[in-house]
């Protein structure tokens, strides 16, 4: 009776995480940072390791979208970090170094920058079934001192138990990028 218990104990378990679909997260806050002090951000380019051409710039413009919603801080507008960028030279894909940091705040005139990192943007199969996955990996550099203050990575999306066993396939990927943006904004202002 015991044993059987068990069993069914470990197979609802089982399901139920089968059920929560693809959601991870993994987040560095500066324990010395005052957060308070940043009142403008600049968010850069994001490097884009996915096969489509205008998913980083899409998720960009969302995430400036809704940090720009959350009235803690002005984002400044796509078009004047193009600009600082182009005055001060190109940024490298793996992000700017502490010298190009220094140059971009000069210029910008922001307390803090942006990087990104798509990993993961679209359809992802699994036999028949198919469903969108997002993976986006953020960090906040401090331009006064050229430290990571805060990093962030949200993983979400992907193909359920629901989408195998009854088709499906997934949220819509507006959806789930809102959802990983979301996720990732509850991180930085914990």
């Amino acid at each position: 009776m015991g044993r059987e218990n068990l069993c069914r104990g470990l197979a609802s378990l089982s399901l139920l995480i089968l059920l929560s679909g693809c959601a991870a997260t993994d987040n560095y806050i500066e324990p010395n940072m005052d957060f308070a002090s940043v009142e403008s951000v600049a968010v850069l380019p994001f490097a884009n390791l996915t096969g489509n051409e205008d998913a980083a710039e899409r998720v960009r413009d969302t995430l400036m979208g809704m940090l720009l919603a959350t009235e803690a801080v002005y984002v400044l507008p796509p078009g004047e970090v193009a600009r600082g960028i182009s005055r001060t030279g190109a940024i490298p894909a793996d992000g700017p170094s502490a010298e190009q940091i220094k140059k971009l705040s000069g210029v910008l005139s922001v307390e803090a920058i942006i990087t990104g990192v798509l990993r993961e943007y679209g359809a992802v199969r699994s036999g028949s079934t198919s469903a969108n996955m997002i993976s986006l990996s953020l960090q906040m550099i401090e331009v006064s001192t050229g430290r990571v203050v805060w990093s962030a990575s949200a993983t979400k999306g992907g193909i359920t138990l629901l989408d195998r066993l009854f088709g499906g396939g997934g949220e819509p990927m507006n959806a789930v990028t809102e959802e990983a943006v979301d996720d990732l904004l509850d991180q930085l202002f914990q």
